[in-house]
């Protein structure tokens, strides 16, 4: 079981990224997904996350009109569209998977039993 994430990159304040998480050896579509960032020296956090059917998004509040979760069941697939990128954006991306959370629990790390490696956001002033 893989979660490969990427489209990572170097980006202008103001500008756009797409991350994509690509899951292998796993049925996309049984498993509900999150995005968690990790900037230096701080702790992993909520980004976005959505349920398994693609029905319902949840965003950190921080977040919400700038980040964009989606999911494509058919392609293996969940992105995460990132506009008007900040400085503090800057962190590690992660992609993550989970069989059973439920709506309450679905901005936790807990609920996320499988992980992809990460990929770097790096945003200049």
């Amino acid at each position: 079981v893989q979660l490969q994430a990427s489209g990572g990159g170097l980006v202008q304040a103001g500008g756009s990224l797409r991350l994509s998480c690509l899951a292998s050896g796993l049925t996309l579509s049984s498993y509900h997904m999150g995005w968690f960032r990790q900037a230096p020296g701080k702790e992993r956090e909520f980004v976005a996350a959505i349920r398994r059917s693609g029905g319902s998004t949840y965003y950190a509040d921080s977040l919400k009109g700038r980040f964009t979760i989606s999911r494509d069941n058919a392609k293996n697939t969940v992105y995460l569209q990132m506009n008007s990128l900040k400085p503090e954006d800057t962190a590690v991306y992660y992609c993550a998977a989970s069989a059973s959370a439920i709506i309450s629990t679905m901005r936790r790390i807990s609920s996320y039993d499988r992980w992809g490696q990460g990929t770097l956001v790096t945003v200049s002033s």
